[in-house]
């Protein structure tokens, strides 16, 4: 049994796993701030669209 090699598989293995767990926790934070600009976005086009409720009602294109 060698218990110097299991020790150094162990002590790696949960390096990985820590390692993991933190880009994880940054990606998650990472997705959240983009969501929270996201909806700043869409509230203050309804503002913009209250505010000019004409604007962006119609589309004339011609070929």
């Amino acid at each position: 049994m060698d218990i110097p090699g299991l020790s150094m598989a162990l002590a790696q293995t949960k390096a990985q796993s820590d390692f993991s767990v933190a880009m994880l926790s940054k990606a998650m934070d990472l997705g959240e701030m983009l969501g929270e600009g996201m909806v700043d976005m869409i509230d203050s086009a309804a503002m913009e669209h209250s505010v000019t409720p004409y604007l962006g009602g119609n589309i004339d294109i011609s070929v």
